[in-house]
């Protein structure tokens, strides 16, 4: 299967630059409610991933940071825990799903190394667990319309 197909493009992600501010990084993730973001730098490559966690050890540490200095520190400045690990373009699923196990999303680059989107763990357990569906409904005879809402039901004894 093509990866292609799960990829959020990179105009539909929230990201933030390897020049933006402390300040911008807080405000980006406020306004879109995530808890981390990919680094990208000014030419398209991914740098990293920003995490919540990060920012918070970031502002701990500086002892009565105003909103005027958060502008001035860079978010490259910024220790980070871990960065999700990207994938290629060409990465076959079993990779992808590995990376997937441990990251809420996978960065996805072409083969010069630039950020072209994600790939979030939801879309890949969606449609996991449509295909799950699909396989028992064939492997048990019915039709998806013969089903009742609530009533998947398994052969498990």
């Amino acid at each position: 299967m093509n990866i292609l197909f799960f990829l959020t493009p990179k105009n539909e992600v929230a990201y933030i630059h390897d020049t933006d501010s402390l300040r911008q990084a807080l405000e980006k993730m406020e306004h879109y409610g995530y808890s981390a973001v990919p680094i990208i730098s000014e030419d398209g490559q991914y740098v990293g991933t920003l995490t919540e966690g990060d920012l918070l050890w970031c502002i701990k540490e500086q002892k009565n940071l105003s909103v005027k200095e958060s502008e001035d520190i860079s978010i490259m400045s910024i220790k980070r825990k871990w960065d999700n690990e990207p994938v290629d373009v060409d990465v076959n699923m079993e990779d992808l799903l590995n990376k997937a196990m441990n990251q809420n999303f996978v960065p996805v680059i072409d083969d010069r190394k630039r950020f072209i989107g994600i790939i979030t763990r939801k879309d890949l357990i969606q449609y996991l667990c449509k295909k799950l569906v699909t396989v028992q409904l064939e492997a048990g005879g019915m039709s998806i319309g013969q089903m009742q809402p609530g009533k998947m039901e398994t052969n498990r004894r």
